[in-house]
């Protein structure tokens, strides 16, 4: 709709009392105001309202189809007052009721039906339905996922079954990943720092020396059967468990027992590490080994080793797996490191291999196969 205003200076023409009277009589009943006027008041209007000059003329261009009967040029006329031409024209092509009215009116519907579709949503009073499912379509949905579901646990379980019926519970199916066992020490830590003339500093190392060491004791090595040193001890063939398992007495670690020290020389500066190979199920090493340690520096540091010479008997070999061969132990090799005060308060670098026999101990690629190298440090 289009509406064209301009001021007008000259007093409105006689036409202009009727129309204002005709819509204020019109109040009343507002459907006046939309109904086209009788053939009297046409010619009423055509002899009371001329026809102003055409720069005196409001025009209104509308594309409102009902209004437009009333709008014809005879009707219109000069309002002096812009505030009343304003509200009549409004009322005109707005009707009795305004549009804020209006709108408020058409949100409140459109409000309270996004209400109700939101709610039907979940459960729909009219169908029945909960979540756009009837309780039919529910009970077919859940028993799909319910037979689909079973039929994936039965899969996985046969599968599974298939897979374990290939292993065995003694030895495992393959063996070929480590051929060479790695070198641990006890304590397990790579750095070993701590003041001898503070026992809380060196307390954590005796403690975990002492609990490791508890297994070892003779009262339950004694137990185990005897072998024949410096020879394998092998299982028949015909026997799924090894029954037989050597014997590794704690004794024979003399000063590193912590029999006769249970500080195992930390006190003194003279702090004892114990070393063992880890478990490979089948291992049977050529040759004599033994364990060898050496310090990176200008004077070398003096050791004891325990058993004599850090040798490992070939009685403790093969190992046949945690279930077959129950109750079986690493053999150890302690080793006292004599610091003197030169070496004191110096942080010394030891590196110990497994020698004599054909384990590898010179892997780049890792450097716990077959070795391990640790740092320690005396604070006097």
């Amino acid at each position: 709709m289009l509406i064209h205003l301009r001021t007008l200076h000259q007093p409105p023409p006689r036409g202009c009392a009727y129309v204002t009277r005709f819509f204020f009589s019109s109040l009343s009943s507002p459907s006046r105001l939309f109904s086209p006027p009788s053939g009297s008041s046409r010619a009423s209007l055509s002899s009371r309202s001329p026809s102003p000059p055409t720069h005196r003329r409001l025009a209104v261009a509308s594309s409102h189809r009902t209004a437009k009967p009333f709008l014809h040029s005879h009707l219109l006329c000069h309002l002096r007052e812009p505030a009343l031409s304003f509200f009549l024209f409004s009322f005109v092509f707005e009707g009795p009721n305004t549009g804020r009215s209006m709108a408020s009116t058409e949100d409140k519907a459109a409000s309270k039906e996004n209400a109700s579709s939101w709610k039907d949503s979940f459960y729909n009073p009219r169908t029945g339905e909960v979540l756009g499912r009837t309780a039919s379509s529910w009970a077919l949905i859940l028993l799909f996922y319910l037979v689909f579901y079973c039929f994936l646990a039965g899969m996985f379980a046969l599968t599974m079954w298939v897979l374990l019926l290939t292993l065995d519970d003694y030895v495992p199916r393959y063996r070929d990943r480590i051929p060479t066992p790695g070198l641990v020490i006890r304590p397990s830590t790579l750095d070993i720092t701590f003041n001898r003339s503070e026992p809380q500093k060196y307390e954590v190392y005796t403690k975990e020396l002492e609990n490791f060491l508890e297994k070892y004791n003779d009262n339950v090595q004694e137990m185990n059967s005897e072998c024949t040193p410096g020879v394998y001890t092998k299982k028949d063939e015909d026997q799924e468990k090894m029954d037989k398992v050597c014997p590794f007495k704690r004794t024979s670690l003399r000063f590193c027992s912590g029999l006769t020290d249970n500080k195992f020389g930390y006190p003194e500066g003279k702090p004892c590490v114990l070393l063992k190979l880890n478990r490979i199920i089948g291992l049977m090493p050529d040759g004599d080994p033994y364990i060898n340690c050496t310090i990176k520096k200008d004077n070398p540091v003096q050791m004891h080793y325990f058993p004599r010479e850090g040798k490992i008997d070939k009685m403790y070999f093969p190992y046949y797996g945690k279930k077959a061969h129950e109750n079986y132990l690493q053999p150890l090799v302690a080793v006292q490191l004599l610091l003197t005060k030169e070496d004191y308060n110096k942080e010394l670098s030891v590196e110990c291999r497994v020698e004599g026999c054909s384990l590898r101990n010179n892997d780049e690629r890792d450097k716990f196969l077959g070795r391990v190298t640790f740092r320690i440090k005396v604070v006097e």
